[in-house]
């Protein structure tokens, strides 16, 4: 938790690469954190396991810390090698693929200055670079790392937010050894998890603890056309039910399932119903097919859950 005479100069920008096909994106990421007001005390570049990348970092980004991550690989450990390299009190996370909109670092440290909240997100939209999926149903945004319906519509409590637009005190972060290395999105491989354990974990180990999500502190997220098909959402949803199984065992079922079970009997069935009567009172193909989206993406990602449970079940 942060006091709140901390100022915005005492933030560090964290941003994890890995890839020069991400180059430009990440060029105009550092750059909508530089142009924050105020500015934040820096703005760290880690690169995962990539020397030429980061050479490329040193010599086109002249203004950030660039930090040469060697070891595990995955977002995990680079954002955790960010964070040890960092010298400001509060750590904020960025992705290579975001751009943070004007005020998204002063509406995410103003939260942390509330004497509950041990870290603050903010809202996230999609940024569609080809043509935008219509089909797809608004509560699973989450596939492509964006805001979904079922959030929180005003500022409040929250059990996770994504590491792409996150802001957490450096010294409750190292206290719990960061994110769980080993765990979660690697490369451009379609899973993630690792800030969801990361802030239930953090909020279990501070007591009275609690994350908060603050709309106003907006990024936009790059969606490229490869993300707007039927069998990147599928993958995208078997894995993420692996990754809850994951979790399960981990964190326990209770602590690590309980939204999931709430968006799965309540928003889920919510939103198959209002696409349904839209389809029928309304005539339109598209509604139908976000209803059908829905029990697809529910069951792709039941059946990962399913696998990976029984998969850890042959194990032991």
């Amino acid at each position: 938790m942060i006091d709140s005479g901390v100022k915005l100069t005492s933030t560090s920008v964290i941003i994890a690469a890995h890839t020069f096909q991400r180059c430009e994106s990440l060029t105009q990421a550092v750059a909508s954190a530089m142009e924050q007001e105020p500015r934040p005390h820096e703005v760290i570049v880690v690169v995962d396991n990539n020397a030429d990348l980061y050479e490329w970092v040193r010599t086109r980004l002249p203004d950030v810390v660039a930090v040469d991550h060697r070891g595990p690989s995955g977002a995990s450990a680079t954002r955790n090698s960010g964070a040890r390299a960092a010298r400001g009190s509060i750590l904020a996370f960025l992705d290579d693929d975001a751009v943070a909109r004007p005020g998204w670092l002063r509406s995410l440290v103003a939260a942390l200055a509330r004497p509950d909240v041990v870290g603050v997100g903010g809202y996230v939209e999609p940024v569609w670079l080809g043509p935008v999926p219509h089909w797809m149903p608004e509560e699973f945004l989450w596939v492509v790392g964006a805001s979904y319906r079922g959030m929180p519509l005003t500022a409040g409590p929250i059990r996770n937010v994504w590491s792409e637009n996150m802001a957490v005190s450096r010294a409750d972060f190292l206290k719990i050894d960061g994110f769980r290395e080993g765990f979660g999105k690697s490369g451009l491989e379609p899973r993630g998890g690792e800030d969801t354990d990361f802030c239930i974990r953090l909020a279990s180990a501070i007591e009275g603890g609690t994350w908060w999500y603050e709309p106003s502190a907006r990024v936009g997220h790059s969606v490229p056309p490869g993300r707007s098909t039927l069998r990147f959402f599928m993958v995208r949803c078997y894995n993420e039910g692996q990754t809850k199984a994951d979790m399960a065992t981990m964190l326990g079922a209770h602590e690590g399932l309980q939204d999931e079970r709430r968006h799965a009997t309540k928003t889920l069935p919510a939103g198959m119903t209002r696409e349904l009567r839209q389809a029928i009172t309304r005539k339109e193909l598209i509604a139908a097919q976000r209803a059908s989206a829905i029990g697809v993406g529910l069951c792709a990602a039941s059946l990962g859950y399913v696998v990976r449970r029984a998969q850890r079940r042959a194990t032991v």
